[in-house]
């Protein structure tokens, strides 16, 4: 690595999601410097893989980028057991095309309404593709966050899903926890914490 701040474009237009990189980077990856995309070209996410749809997102950044620049980006969703994994990689869709996050609450919250507690089981998933340009290489890295879905959403911070979703080990929702405590347990800090135990070994090479 360069002596210098590694600087990695973030192949996304979504506000919360930067705010979740860049306040992990400031807590444990100092050395990297997220950079939202200015202009994010659109993305059709039609590959039925959370790896398969952050490939595409980094493709078409990569595309209006430098040749050598760094571009990461994630593809992440819920994952409901009785839903036999639904909605998946198609949470930001799951009410319809717009895109309505709490549409696709209140249709969950619907869906669920009579499953009992024992079948209430859920994950949080996120594949975070790096496209190392430097090196022309990609890199992939998973985290999970299991837990189950309340039967009505409560707290008012976090945003999508995060009203109705308590993670193991805790008896309150993502939007309950606070932004402290998420980003330490979350599907995508732990993605981030991989991707970090990675640049930390590849940094320390000779």
């Amino acid at each position: 690595m360069e002596n210098s701040l590694r600087c990695i474009h973030l192949a996304t237009a979504n506000a919360h999601k930067v705010a979740e990189f860049a306040a992990f980077a400031r807590q444990a990856m100092p050395e990297v410097e997220f950079v939202a995309a200015r202009r994010m070209p659109a993305v059709t996410e039609d590959t039925g893989t959370f790896t398969g749809n952050a490939r595409k997102k980094v493709a078409a950044l990569r595309a209006v980028l430098p040749e050598r620049s760094w571009v990461l980006a994630d593809d992440s969703g819920l994952c409901v057991a009785e839903l036999g994994g639904e909605p998946g990689v198609e949470s930001a869709y799951y009410a319809g095309p717009q895109g309505d996050s709490a549409a696709n609450l209140k249709k969950l919250v619907a869906v669920m309404r009579d499953v009992p507690q024992l079948r209430r089981g859920a994950e949080f998933v996120c594949v975070l593709v790096l496209w190392d340009g430097a090196a022309g290489q990609e890199h992939v890295f998973e985290g999970r966050c299991r837990g189950c879905l309340r039967v009505e959403p409560v707290g008012g911070a976090g945003f999508g899903y995060d009203p109705l979703f308590v993670p193991d080990g805790f008896d309150r929702t993502y939007a309950e926890l606070g932004d402290a405590i998420k980003n330490e347990i979350s599907h995508r800090a732990r993605a981030l914490q991989a991707l970090a135990r990675w640049l930390k070994a590849k940094d320390a090479q000779p």
